[in-house]
């Protein structure tokens, strides 16, 4: 039997990432087919569109192109039913193609998962009485928080202090001289524990308003319908809830070094001087932490330094900076 040729269409970084360790896909077991020779290509075939119809419609033209039996496209676009309802992933068999939407899969372990959809979907296209177009929802409530936590993995938010390299400095550089500052002795000591707690809240919560505004990462409906209103939703949730766990991570490393720093050039005893009180190790470690704040802060004003697309490419994954970048550049 011939072998049935297979491509792969996948978005650029983490989409083609994951196609690419699945070139080597078998047919389950009793399959007809003796064997599947698959082909990657890398190419953003949803970029400017988020319409499934037509990402299928330039998946066939890949397929036509490359002379492939059938296509399978893997994108980070979070696809969604007429009805409202999320997709793992939507088949037309007329056209021999699918689109698979990672984000559907959760977040973790995301590679296992995709290549179990990927099987099934060119096992399912590779039969002689394939299935009518259809579309496979995401089953159960939590199926929006579920498309959502992929989304917010797929944008790495870990990576986010690497990314702002300005703002980074400008934290650094503010901590270390805020800790050797006297008057920042008296003020964290002074300050009762959940008013340090209301610090820590606040100078998160403007880091994140900042880069939002500054980055104009704030994405607005392309129209008044529903649908276009809960896709803005579901970016701008994505978007906050990225960029609140990437601060926070900025925010325990910068205490973390800060109180590396209290520990390594100041005396509790000298401190205690200073502030008229006696202070032992442990005002170190509340001092790092009011220290910490502050810097957060610093590095808020040092984002101003970057470029949008720096703050960008920092916040997203590389399909969903490209797709903010192009509706950045259109007119208002």
């Amino acid at each position: 039997m011939e072998p049935i040729r297979v491509g792969l269409v996948a978005d650029p970084a983490s989409p083609t990432q994951v196609a690419r360790r699945m070139t080597d896909l078998v047919p389950p077991s009793g399959a007809d087919a003796d064997v599947w020779d698959v082909e990657l290509v890398s190419e953003p075939f949803t970029l400017g569109s988020e319409d499934v119809d037509i990402a299928l419609a330039r998946l066939r033209v890949h397929a036509d192109r490359n002379n492939w039996d059938l296509v399978i496209g893997v994108t980070e676009l979070p696809l969604r039913n007429d009805d409202g309802r999320y997709l793992l992933a939507a088949i037309d068999p007329m056209r021999q193609a699918a689109v698979l939407s990672l984000p559907a899969l959760g977040g973790f372990r995301v590679q296992s998962r995709a290549r179990h959809a990927v099987r099934g979907l060119v096992d399912g296209m590779a039969e002689p009485s394939a299935p009518e177009e259809r579309r496979l929802p995401l089953p159960g409530i939590s199926a929006r928080g579920r498309v959502l936590m992929g989304m917010v993995i797929a944008n790495r938010p870990w990576l986010l202090a690497a990314g702002l390299k300005s703002a980074l400095v400008a934290a650094l550089a503010t901590g270390a001289v805020a800790t050797i500052e006297p008057t920042v002795w008296l003020l964290a000591y002074t300050l009762s524990g959940w008013r340090l707690a209301a610090v820590t809240v606040v100078s998160i919560a403007v880091v994140i308003a900042w880069i939002v505004i500054d980055g104009r990462l704030w994405d607005h409906p392309d129209d008044d319908s529903p649908q276009a209103r809960e896709r803005s939703r579901l970016y701008n949730t994505s978007t906050l809830l990225t960029l609140t766990i990437g601060v926070m991570i900025c925010y325990v490393a910068l205490y973390l070094v800060n109180l590396a720093w209290a520990l390594f050039v100041l005396d509790p005893e000298t401190m205690s001087d200073s502030v008229g009180a006696p202070l032992g190790y442990g005002g170190l470690f509340v001092l790092a932490w009011f220290v910490a704040s502050a810097a957060t802060l610093g590095g808020a004003l040092g984002t101003g330094l970057e470029s949008d697309d720096a703050i960008r490419a920092a916040a997203y994954s590389k399909r969903e900076e490209e797709r903010r970048a192009r509706l950045a550049a259109e007119p208002v």
